[in-house]
Order: C-alpha cells, then structure tokens, then sequence
C-alpha cells in the first residue's frame, strides 16, 4: 500500500479521521465528485443524507476498483454537503458506517468537508471526490 495514515503528535486525534496521509506510490488517481447515483444514473436515497453517502462510497469504491485500487489508496477525500451544520454529523457518519460496513473497509484518510448552496441538482445532499496514490 503506497498510502500511510498518521496522526502526528501535536494535532488532535480524531476517531475515524486521520490528520495526515504519505504517499509513495508513483501513480495519482483523481476521481470526479460522486454523487447518489446507481450504475443507472438513478438518484439513490432521495432526502436522506446518509443513504447519499452511503452510496457515494459505494461510487468511489467502485471508480477505485475500475483502475486497480482501493480504499486502502486513497490519500484524501474532499466532501460537499448541502446545507452543511454541525447537527448533521450523525448522519454523515451514519452513512460512512454503513458504506465500510458493505465494503469491510473503514475509510479514514485525511479529509475536507464543506457546506455548500447547492449542487448539480436539488436531489443530490452530498458530493464526495477522491484523491488516490497507486504503484
């Protein structure tokens, strides 16, 4: 794995989230902002953000398979959640857990995330893009 998560002394520890990623890997794998779509272009979980996410990991987990890579590689995530606040973490999380759950991975790499007006269309709540490091 050409990806190390490190949470390094001096900054907080946070569960599920790591401060720091060193990549060594020789290829950089950037993927498009996933939104709540199935393989059919269809919105999945409309109104509920953590079935949105869910199914954003899901997306991602399936671009990182289509060039040879996993959660395992990714070095950062960067997140668009609509109308962000701070009492919609639970279900964030929610919808991390469920997606590591149906992948047997726990997604932790250092991350982003940003309250936004609006995205491509009313239905989606959350964007995710994904930064990756492979040999």
């Amino acid at each position: 794995m050409p990806i190390a998560l490190v949470n390094p002394p001096g900054l907080p520890v946070i569960d599920g989230y790591h401060q720091v990623s060193v990549a060594t890997g020789s290829k950089q794998v950037f993927i498009a902002g996933q939104v709540a779509w199935d393989a059919d272009g269809a919105t999945v979980g409309e109104g509920d953000l953590a079935a949105q996410v869910e199914q954003c990991y899901l997306n991602i987990s399936t671009a990182l398979a289509g060039v040879g890579a996993t959660f395992a590689d990714v070095a950062k995530l960067t997140v668009y959640v609509v109308g962000w606040t701070p009492g919609k973490l639970p279900l964030f999380f929610d919808g991390v857990t469920r997606a590591a759950m149906k992948l047997g991975v726990t997604p932790v790499p250092p991350g982003t995330l940003i309250g936004v007006a609006a995205l491509d269309v009313p239905e989606h709540l959350v964007e995710i893009e994904a930064t990756a490091v492979i040999d």
